[in-house]
């Protein structure tokens, strides 16, 4: 199988051109996103002072800030790290804006310059900071699931048996040969038997397992006591630990 590669001139006219590589909090970059092409967003202040390293302060755009969201902060400063050595490198695809003209724009790559600082965007703190922080840790804390009180009767009606469950014996006779299942399903479909009746006989298990004897028996020791005594002399019954009725249910047989 081979692999067709599109082949692309890049323009490297801006090759030489330094860049900044910036982090930005997630609310600032989803204002911008969701900005018109056509405002100004921030406006960037460098102070330098002689023996020290600039100051780079960032503020934030009043159309920027009006956009109907909650309140974040407004003014931000830069915390300047060095690259470390590394040769990171700026792209851009522009890609044709019209694909029905006569004649077919070209996709074209260019490099917008190479990375010479990087920098990471944090707020100052302010009151919006403080309540943007305050909101996000209140949805976080929040259960995905809540338990809602019903007032009004539910009426549910029981059946003998859930669907697949009887697709499942269906599926499990048309084979013919009774294969072993998973342990897991194999006692998960026990545990379903024994909260519909306490006591079964081996056969009766069979029947609802469609396991073989020896494999069946297998799991039962893990999970039952076998009655040796009357009057369910040759009946399994869940161990204590597994049980999730108490002591004094009815004794039930399965018919």
């Amino acid at each position: 199988m081979s692999t067709q590669i599109q082949e692309h001139s890049v323009d490297c006219s801006n090759a030489a051109r330094g860049v900044w590589l910036v982090k930005v909090p997630k609310y600032i970059s989803e204002r911008w996103q969701a900005a018109p092409g056509n405002i100004e967003v921030g406006r960037l202040k460098i102070v330098k002072a002689s023996g020290q390293k600039p100051s780079v302060s960032f503020s934030l755009s009043e159309a920027v800030m009006a956009m109907e969201r909650e309140p974040i902060p407004k003014e931000h400063r830069f915390a300047i790290s060095n690259v470390g050595g590394q040769t990171l490198g700026v792209f851009s695809l522009t890609t044709p804006s019209d694909s029905d003209a006569v004649v077919p724009e070209q996709e074209t790559l260019a490099i917008e310059g190479k990375v010479i600082q990087r920098a990471e965007c944090r707020p100052l703190g302010d009151a919006n900071y403080m309540r943007l922080k305050r909101n996000k840790i209140l949805r976080t804390s929040n259960p995905g699931r809540r338990l809602k009180t019903i007032t009004d009767v539910v009426h549910i009606k029981p059946v003998s048996d859930h669907r697949h469950n009887i697709e499942y014996d269906k599926r499990k006779k048309e084979q013919g040969k009774k294969m072993r299942d998973d342990k897991d399903k194999v006692l998960s479909m026990l545990f379903a038997a024994f909260e519909r009746h306490q006591f079964y006989n081996i056969k009766d298990l069979v029947r609802v397992t469609l396991q073989p004897v020896t494999y069946l028996k297998e799991i039962l020791n893990e999970v039952c006591n076998y009655n040796m005594k009357n009057p369910h002399r040759n009946m399994y019954e869940l161990k204590p630990e597994y049980r999730h009725y108490s002591d004094e249910k009815g004794n039930e047989e399965d018919d």
